[in-house]
């Protein structure tokens, strides 16, 4: 072992070396009234002289070696002997202090550790606990050891399962079917490697308990009033506090920016049972830090009440309201503040950490991963360089913008775009950020609805300028509602949401679903068709709980929601004249309601616009009119289904444009029977071709085809 001045492991073993002192007197004064002393075979069997001398013997306790010594009666020793200060380097005194522990319970500590860093202890051990084979110090043997009477409740108390340093976890009483005073000691691994400067978390936390992500825009915390009363409230004393998340990682969020100096990160797998708390408190004790709880499970209850300690800061988060049954002692129950949408400054100073982690590196443990002077150092994952947030060729703030998304969050989706970029073997796109921040962007939405990953631009919408306009804007208040709505404080109140709903009405086929899409597309978000056929149900109520789930999860994901056909639930209310329509009403009555509260981007379509209640009309931010299409702009649209299909020289679309009146829905379709025709004939797409495609589309909608009469 390298000899250094603050070593923390030569400091203990300083500490231990002190200590044989005591073993050498507690054996010297065993030995001189001992007739079985010198005999080789002595805790190997019992002689009658050996019988003779336990008869006849008075309870063994240590001389005192010098003035200061524990004396009968007395806690423990108060000198510097080796529970005292240590030398520089020392862990055990800091942590005792910390801890509030006595001076009898620190050496307690040393006697249980000594054989497991001096295996010298243990043939001394032996011979003072009257058996060879027995190598540890036990109960009896440590109060000895510490001058402490055996007989004392007070220093028995030392070793009782609720005193100190059983339940901070720092000491083992093994082998509870023996008598008290042979029962063998042992300091937990975790602890003996704390104390010989080791900090590599406990096995047991191993993929649960990480350090907490520090935020590149940690320093700015003083800006922010409710995580800065967060933080100075958390550094004044140990406190346990709830922070309430609207959205998934909020709570986290700023848990991370009040807690900068380092704190572990514990996400529960479940209930309480089985969860390794006992190591993660402490953990936590040993790095003298906070512990952020986050997310909380089911039924949080018992791991609440498991992690309300008085010593250790702890963090829970969470989105349920706080049972006041979770815990006896309530701890500061706080509402998160909500995350701003595209915070332009985490994003950057994500995008200008050189190494390209968020302070952690592959192994969990905290680093200094400050900017260098090299802004295009390659990152140190995957190989791409960190190219400072201003010099990276496109507006960060409209791409971010619509994404909700913690620090930690941000950061990895910045980690996941480079590595996109790298696979494409380009610079980093605003497509690749996009791409990245969707995928941290969990939805449940599966269950009820139908994902669609936009794959259309503007170019693909042909239609007026009024509508067109009309769907720009909806994109630009999706974009801005935080500012707007929140910053600037233009929210109607009444606990309104921040919700973007928009409708779009109009003919089969004019583009609404298309439209919905390429809204989607151009905020970077998922489409999420809502399917009624899972939502809808028979029985009174269900289909309310159903609506539910799928606003509330949309509420906490970065998606567009779309109602396709929305006057199946969002229809008119009738007058009541049944049971049927006073539960419909009650339905449609709910969704009034929780359309106030939303707080995510959904859009409605319909054929049938006169069908949607006046009061959902109200509650809308746009209503999109699609008309159907005159000629120029069926011309329009033929030409832009026909632009990636091979068709014949001289191919005319104008005729087919004038005589069938058909929407952009429709000439796709007759497009794609042209198509399938031309590919079985082996060719290019004919004006013939076009003509079958559209009469086809006619008779399928029942119309009369012009020049064939009726049919």
């Amino acid at each position: 072992m390298n000899s250094h001045p603050h070593d923390p492991a030569e400091a203990l073993l300083a500490r231990v070396t002190r200590l044989r002192e005591r073993v050498a007197l507690l054996v010297e004064h065993r030995a001189a009234g001992d007739p079985t002393a010198e005999d080789p075979l002595r805790g190997l069997y019992l002689s009658e002289e050996a019988v003779r001398h336990h008869l006849h013997s008075t309870p063994a306790r240590p001389a005192p070696d010098r003035p200061g010594d524990a004396q009968p009666g007395d806690d423990g020793p108060e000198d510097d002997g080796p529970e005292g200060d240590g030398p520089p380097g020392d862990r055990l005194g800091p942590l005792a202090r910390r801890l509030g522990l006595r001076p009898l319970e620190i050496s307690v500590l040393l006697v249980a550790l000594a054989p497991d860093l001096d295996r010298s202890f243990e043939p001394l051990y032996g011979y003072l606990n009257d058996d060879v084979g027995r190598r540890r110090a036990t109960t009896g043997l440590a109060l000895d050891l510490c001058g402490a009477p055996v007989h004392r409740p007070e220093t028995r108390a030392v070793f009782h399962p609720s005193a100190r340093l059983r339940s901070l976890a720092l000491l083992e009483v093994e082998e509870p079917e023996r008598p008290f005073l042979s029962r063998s000691l042992r300091v937990p691994g975790r602890f003996l490697a704390h104390l010989l400067g080791d900090d590599t978390p406990d096995p047991s936390l191993t993929g649960r308990a990480r350090p907490l992500t520090v935020p590149s825009d940690a320093d700015t915390r003083g800006d922010d009033p409710f995580t800065a009363r967060l933080a100075a409230r958390l550094a004044a004393a140990p406190l346990t506090v709830y922070l309430r998340e609207h959205r998934e990682g909020e709570g986290l969020a700023h848990a991370a920016r009040a807690l900068p100096d380092g704190a572990l990160h514990y996400a529960p797998r479940g209930e309480h049972t089985g969860e390794p708390l006992d190591a993660l408190l402490r953990e936590a004790r040993l790095r003298d830090c906070a512990v952020v709880v986050s997310p909380l499970p089911g039924d949080p209850g018992a791991l609440v009440r498991a992690l309300s300690v008085p010593d250790v800061p702890v963090v829970f988060t969470g989105s349920r309201p706080y049972d006041p049954q979770w815990c006896d002692h309530d701890p500061l129950v706080l509402d998160a503040p909500r995350l701003g949408a595209g915070a332009v400054d985490t994003w950057a100073a994500a995008l200008n950490d050189t190494d390209g982690t968020d302070g952690t590196d592959d192994t969990g443990n905290t680093g200094n991963t400050g900017n260098t002077d090299d802004g295009a150092r390659p990152d140190a994952r995957t190989g791409t360089p960190a190219v400072p947030a201003d010099a990276l060729g496109f507006d960060l703030a409209a791409t971010v913008a619509p994404y909700h998304l913690s620090t930690d969050r941000v950061a990895r989706a910045v980690r996941a775009a480079r590595r996109l970029a790298a696979f494409d073997a380009t610079a980093l796109t605003p497509d690749h950020l996009r791409l990245a921040a969707r995928q941290q962007s969990t939805s449940g939405l599966e269950q009820h609805a139908r994902r669609i990953r936009p794959a259309v631009t503007w170019d693909d919408l042909v239609l007026p300028g009024a509508p067109l306009s009309q769907l720009r804007e909806l994109a630009r208040r999706a974009r801005h509602r935080d500012r707007v709505l929140g910053d600037w404080r233009l929210s109607a109140g009444g606990g309104r949401g921040r919700g973007v709903l928009g409708l779009f009405a109009g003919e089969s086929g004019t583009g609404k679903t298309l439209s919905a899409e390429v809204v989607a597309a151009e905020l970077g978000l998922d489409l999420y068709v809502v399917s009624l056929s899972s939502i809808v149900d028979k029985y009174v109520g269900e289909t309310e709980k159903n609506l539910e789930r799928v606003f509330s999860e949309a509420d906490r994901t970065d998606a567009v929601l779309l109602f396709d056909e929305a006057d199946a639930v969002f229809g008119k209310r009738s007058e009541v004249k049944d049971a049927h329509d006073r539960y419909a009403n009650m339905e449609s009555a709910y969704l009034l309601q929780r359309l106030e509260s939303f707080d995510g981007i959904a859009l409605l379509t319909t054929n049938l616009r006169a069908n949607i209640d006046e009061a959902f009309t109200r509650r809308l931010d746009l209503v999109v009119d699609f008309p159907f299409p005159d000629a120029g702009q069926r011309l329009a649209l033929w030409r832009h289904s026909l632009s990636r299909v091979p068709c014949e020289d001289g191919i005319d679309a104008h005729e087919v444009a004038r005589e069938f009146e058909l929407a952009g829905g429709s000439i796709r379709s007759a497009v794609v029977t042209a198509a399938y025709a031309a590919a079985d004939r082996g060719g290019p797409v004919t004006t013939a071709d076009l003509l079958e495609g559209a009469r086809r589309e006619y008779r399928k909608a029942g119309r009369l085809v012009p020049g064939e009469g009726t049919w």
